[in-house]
């Protein structure tokens, strides 16, 4: 019996990984002869650094870098010798969560301290990228990643603008004398599950500005300096993503990874699953394991389950999810490849106590124990 086991983290209980050994751990002791193997799991956003570096056995970069609003904070970033692969997060670096509490500067936040994390681990070796784009505090189109990259902005006179969505309508070219030769060599893939262009109504500065203290009054004009940003951007690397869907992700972040490095952008899950090599373990397997914290009807809109599921049924394996809580509606995961799901409590309880970290990793050891008792009973 082959099993391969991808759940999400349990957050604030059980990393990707530990969920993953605690089912190895139950499978094991139902089935001695078992084939089990785990693999990280994230879906491009929070947390997806930790499960990459944990499950993939990479390094934990620590660099102080520039917050969005200029003071200096401390970001990681996990990279892996083997394959010269760097993951990052750019909300680690120009994340909202960053922002002292109930200050929200759209103007002058910038994505500095992002371009600051890609320079480090150019000069580390990496050139592989695999970067997740949300979270962000910034409408400044990337121009602060770029310019700590080496790139210059120039107003009419000549002279260098600012950062931040302040300086996006100054800009009339881009130089690249400064820029890391080094560049030429990377590859970056973006987890990006978003899909407004740069500009417009349904774009970076309408749909996500709010959210980062754009007011009312001020989305007209931001709107129109990010479109002059990028016709300069446009005219300087003679291809225009500024329609591009996920172009606005990020304040615009996923225009400037595309038009200046380049970058791909992709399902965050996707993306993930193509990273750890899910696929390839899944040929002649015969059961999935996959789960999160909470199973409910968003898990089966395109989350990290669903895209297991997704890749199990391909080839032809029997998915069952795990999970520590489920809601009513949980029941169109099931259409979503999802063959059976079971939530892992063993007692009623408490929250606090439901979520410690040995009382969660006991639960699913026995759920898992007990459900490969059945299926290996059953073979």
């Amino acid at each position: 019996m082959k099993v391969v086991v991808a759940i999400d983290s349990l957050k604030g209980s059980l990393s990707s990984m530990e969920a993953g050994r605690a089912i190895e751990e139950g499978v094991k002791k139902a089935v001695k002869d078992a084939e089990v193997i785990v693999k990280p799991l994230a879906d491009g956003g929070e947390g997806t650094t930790d499960a990459l570096i944990e499950g993939l056995k990479g390094e934990r970069i620590d660099i102080q870098v520039t917050g969005p609003l200029g003071e200096t904070v401390a970001a990681y970033y996990g990279f892996l010798p083997e394959t010269k692969t760097a993951i990052l997060e750019m909300a680690a670096a120009a994340g909202i969560t960053l922002l002292p509490a109930g200050v929200k500067d759209p103007l002058r936040a910038s994505t500095y301290g992002v371009g600051q994390m890609i320079r480090d681990a150019v000069k580390r070796g990496a050139r592989d990228f695999i970067i997740g784009i949300g979270g962000s505090a910034t409408n400044d189109g990337g121009i602060g990643m770029l310019k700590a990259l080496g790139y210059e902005f120039l107003d009419k006179a000549g002279k260098a603008v600012g950062e931040g969505a302040a300086a996006l309508g100054s800009v009339v070219k881009v130089t690249d004398e400064g820029v890391m030769p080094e560049l030429k060599e990377c590859h970056f893939r973006v987890a990006c599950d978003v899909t407004n262009p740069l500009c417009g109504e349904n774009g970076a500065t309408y749909i996500y500005g709010p959210q980062k203290g754009v007011s009312e009054e001020m989305k007209k004009e931001l709107d129109m300096a990010m479109k002059s940003y990028a016709k300069a951007c446009a005219e300087y690397a003679g291809t225009d993503y500024s329609e591009y869907p996920g172009s606005g992700a990020a304040g615009g972040l996923g225009f400037a990874l595309m038009t200046f490095l380049p970058a791909e952008l992709k399902s965050g899950i996707d993306l993930i699953l193509d990273a750890v090599g899910l696929e390839e373990c899944l040929s002649d397997a015969d059961y999935v394991i996959t789960g999160e914290g909470r199973l409910d009807h968003q898990t089966a809109m395109g989350k990290a389950p669903a895209g297991v599921a997704r890749l199990a049924k391909k080839h032809g394996a029997t998915v069952v999810a795990l999970a520590g809580a489920l809601t009513k509606d949980a029941g169109v995961c099931n259409d979503a490849g999802i063959d059976g799901f079971f939530c892992i409590l063993t007692a009623v309880t408490s929250l606090e106590e439901a979520m410690k970290k040995e009382t969660a990793a006991y639960n699913m050891t026995l759920t898992a124990e007990q459900l490969f008792r059945l299926l290996g009973a059953k073979k």
